[in-house]
């Protein structure tokens, strides 16, 4: 088995994330730092990250959570800023978040150890949709304001795909996106000159934010997990 794929079963981070791990010599086979994410492994090569040894792939675990404001969507922080880590049972697991949210953002974010899956939920080229509430600033959002952001609006690193966007109520405007550029929703406000005042993600593929109140999380079933890997 390929190194980069071996680090993402075995729990350590996605395979992008692995590879970039194995670039910075952080992994090491048989005593010797990789830097070959193609290197050929199994569960006798002695495979350590950070000086630890590997025992092979973790049992799978997935969790829901309802990331509140003002936490890092990280497994970890140098500021020791709070994380998301911090908020589930990690139960000796390696569990890192799935994307990420901002730290003035809140709502449904995936935590996982299963670095093949978390790798098809967030690779541009499976487009899994999205959904976010925000709340804007600059005035009352006109309905041909809509039209230009379900269209695509130009941004610095080009035009956004079409979305679905509809109004709620007010200024509190629902977004479906399938890209996963950063901070979208808000630079796709921004270029409308309506500013995010408030966003939170409700949706993630099929799974919802079912009444998870702020910094509560649920496991995700096995047919939940199954869903997400049949995107």
């Amino acid at each position: 088995m390929r190194l980069a794929k071996y680090l993402a079963h075995a729990g350590v981070a996605s395979r992008r994330a692995a590879e970039t791990m194995i670039a910075a010599g952080r992994v090491s086979v048989a005593g010797k730092i990789a830097t070959d994410p193609a290197t050929d492994v199994d569960d006798s090569s002695r495979v350590s990250v950070d000086g630890r040894p590997l025992r092979g792939a973790e049992p799978r675990i997935s969790y829901a959570l309802n990331k509140p404001l003002g936490v890092i969507s990280t497994a970890h922080d140098t500021h020791g800023r709070p994380t998301v880590v911090e908020l589930v049972p990690a139960q000796g697991l390696r569990l890192y978040p799935v994307g990420r949210l901002d730290v003035d953002s809140s709502g449904l974010i995936l935590l996982m150890n299963d670095g093949e899956l978390a790798n098809r939920l967030t690779h541009p080229s499976f487009q899994v949709e999205k959904i976010y509430r925000a709340r804007l600033g600059g005035g009352p959002v006109a309905d041909d304001t809509l039209v230009l952001l379900r269209d695509g609006v130009e941004l610095d690193d080009g035009p956004t795909a079409p979305a679905r966007v509809r109004r709620v109520r007010g200024n509190l405007i629902e977004f479906s996106i399938r890209e996963g550029r950063n901070r979208q929703v808000r630079r796709m406000c921004e270029a409308v000159r309506h500013p995010v005042l408030e966003l939170r993600r409700t949706g993630f593929g099929p799974l919802r934010l079912d009444g998870l109140r702020d910094g509560e999380y649920r496991r995700l079933s096995s047919s939940e997990v199954e869903r997400l890997r049949a995107l």
